[in-house]
């Protein structure tokens, strides 16, 4: 129910754009999010959206290089990655619940998705 695309290989300073379709789930869902996992290490969350009334948050190591976005029309959440840096490379994964509590702060979110790789070199 969550489908992710527009990973990919960049080098160090380029740009991406993520997508994530939630088919549906925006309707029981109050906010959204971008987690992201490195080999080897722990899955860690990126960026999360309210999706009614758009507040923000993000992890300190992505501040001012990734935005959160979301197409409520389209049922779409997006993050644009700028400034790039080999220590973004993961797969990241797009997420949703109805809790911001369990979505951001006890990072174990309801749904995922099935993650897309970013590789920046």
């Amino acid at each position: 129910q969550l489908v992710e695309s527009g990973g990919g290989s960049v080098q160090t300073g380029g740009s991406l754009a993520l997508s994530c379709v939630a088919a549906k789930l925006t309707y029981s869902s109050n906010c959204m999010g971008w987690f992201r996992q490195a080999p080897g290490k722990e899955r860690e969350g990126v960026a999360a959206i309210l999706l009614r009334g758009d507040d923000t948050a993000y992890a300190d190591a992505v501040k001012g290089r990734f935005t959160i976005s979301q197409d409520a029309t389209k049922d779409t959440l997006s993050l644009q990655m700028i400034e790039l840096k080999p220590e973004d490379t993961a797969m990241y994964y797009c997420a949703a619940d109805s809790s911001v509590l369990r979505l951001w702060v006890g990072k174990s979110p309801t749904y995922w998705g099935q993650g897309t790789q970013v590789t920046v070199s």
